[in-house]
């Protein structure tokens, strides 16, 4: 069966440059661990400045599509655990011992704050660079009209509870409830559980945050 793509991004990518921002990405990229949190964290940090790992530093990435984003700017060597979130993160050998040493997380604003609370609460100074920010578009009624006329069945890949939040706060009741007819590919046990938590009835977990690993768990879904 063949797939297609329904978009309903509840924000658009909006970079930073300020002087604020530039001063807190230098303190984030001096530090002796830089921790990248996302794809669009690396390309924004990328416009303001060349990315250059010291031969005394380590460079860890959230994921496996941050880790390839550095890759493709420049730094090599990235740790990114197989487990594709912030717990995966924390559990690399990188960060379990980071009492008096200095993390640079480049980031944006939101999310849960796990990784910086925890890195804070196991004796690191942390340097956070906001280089990016979310800034909310609510779906236009032709796009909520659109929504309510998709054909089933279909899923719906959750790597961000934020973004689903979101989604599910900008959209009216009908809406919602057609949204809540979607299997949920799920790329943690904690979106999983999320979701069960929002309402979504047909719940799948997916290997890991990646778009095949995804888009492989919607196999049962399409007959596979």
């Amino acid at each position: 069966m063949r797939m297609r793509m329904f978009a309903l991004s509840p924000w658009r990518i909006v970079q930073r440059d300020d002087d604020a921002t530039r001063a807190a990405l230098h303190a984030a990229l001096n530090a002796d661990l830089v921790v990248f949190t996302s794809p669009p964290a690396v390309a924004a940090t990328h416009v303001l400045q060349p990315l250059v790992a010291r031969d005394d530093q380590a460079w860890l990435a959230v994921g496996a599509g941050t880790a390839r984003a550095l890759a493709r700017a420049g730094v090599a060597n990235v740790q990114a655990p197989l487990r594709m979130d912030s717990e995966g993160l924390l559990a690399l050998p990188a960060l379990r011992e980071v009492a008096g040493r200095s993390v640079g997380l480049v980031t944006a604003p939101g999310g849960r704050g796990v990784i910086a609370d925890a890195l804070r609460g196991a004796g690191a100074r942390v340097h956070r660079a906001d280089v990016y920010m979310r800034v909310p578009t609510p779906p236009s009624p032709t796009r909520i009209a659109q929504l309510m006329a998709l054909p089933g069945p279909w899923v719906l890949p959750l790597s961000s509870g934020e973004a689903l939040q979101r989604t599910l706060d900008a959209l009216p009741a009908e809406a919602i409830a057609r949204l809540r007819e979607a299997r949920v590919l799920a790329a943690s046990d904690r979106l999983a559980d999320f979701a069960r938590d929002a309402g979504f009835p047909d719940v799948v977990r997916a290997a890991d945050a990646r778009p095949a690993s995804l888009l492989a768990a919607a196999a049962p879904s399409q007959g596979a």
